[in-house]
């Protein structure tokens, strides 16, 4: 009587259709943007909560607590109006003390969103070996943390602004969508370092070199007519810097001060919508891109 072999349906097969057939994947594979964005949604909760344990933890090993989130920009505030303010005198700029605390406060949320958006990844190694989520949750919950404390500054702000002497107007209303429109091109922009510092490590060190010089561009502590001195193609350049476009929209909104820099008011919140768009946007894809390498290696 014959017998019939077996024959082994696997054999012949190349190891990606083995893994086909048998509904294998590989660990940790990129899922696909719509996707991702749905996961990264789910773990809203998980980003609100670390990102307010981040900011208890900051400061918990000083005395004076979380009042350093004000104590910090008021004490950066009081040393530049000494130096610009004082010593430089710029009596051309009305008000010049609401001029540079709005200046340095817009600019410090930009500032700290980004150095601790460096090492969002590189620093916890350790979370995302453990543990399966979103790896943009953590340069997105250094932006909501940085976010908080922004709001606490903005208090300040206010105070300093009404006891210059400012009244309070409707344009003050627009201070919120300049601020939310800054937050999503903060967001991108962490996202954007936090792959760079996953991959170079000393870019921690040269990252607060570059926020010093983006600050020096930015028209912080001084007048931003100087920048009409420069040549035509860099004055053009200086009207496109988001950071230095936050701060004049914030600076119309509180001090009821034009722009500067022979810029309209439509023209400046188109660049910020623009800059929010294409910086929150890019940054994500170029995080998401990424999501594979993080923790490797």
């Amino acid at each position: 009587m014959a017998t019939t072999a077996l024959v082994d349906p696997d054999t012949g097969l190349t190891q990606a259709q083995l893994a086909a057939r048998h509904g294998l994947r590989v660990a940790g594979e990129r899922p696909t943007l719509v996707e991702y964005s749905r996961r990264l949604w789910a773990y809203r909760h998980f980003i609100a909560a670390y990102a307010n344990a981040k900011l208890v933890a900051s400061y918990s090993n000083a005395k004076l607590g979380q009042l350093w989130q004000v104590l910090t920009p008021l004490t950066n505030a009081a040393v530049y109006y000494l130096i610009f303010g004082v010593v430089l005198a710029q009596d051309k700029i009305p008000n010049f003390i609401g001029y540079l605390t709005t200046g340095l406060f817009i600019f410090n949320f930009t500032q700290s969103a980004v150095l601790a958006g460096t090492q969002s990844i590189s620093g916890n190694l350790g979370l995302i070996r453990a543990l399966h989520f979103p790896r943009a949750s953590l340069p997105l919950s250094t932006t909501v943390t940085q976010f908080q404390q922004l709001l606490a500054s903005m208090v300040v702000l206010i105070g300093i602004v009404l006891a210059t002497g400012e009244p309070i107007t409707l344009t003050w209303l627009m201070l919120v969508p300049a601020l939310l429109l800054q937050a999503v091109f903060n967001a991108g922009v962490v996202l954007l370092v936090a792959r760079m510092g996953a991959k170079a490590s000393d870019l921690k060190q040269v990252m607060p070199f570059i926020m010093r010089t983006w600050m020096y561009g930015s028209g912080v502590l001084y007048s931003v007519s100087l920048f009409e001195r420069l040549p035509g193609w860099a004055t053009t350049l200086v009207q496109f810097n988001p950071l230095l476009v936050y701060i004049e929209l914030a600076r119309y909104a509180l001090l009821e001060q034009p722009p500067l820099l022979n810029e309209s008011l439509t023209q400046l919140w188109l660049v910020a919508a623009a800059w929010a768009v294409v910086g929150g946007i890019g940054g994500f894809i170029y995080f998401w891109r990424g999501e594979q390498e993080y923790g490797r290696g």
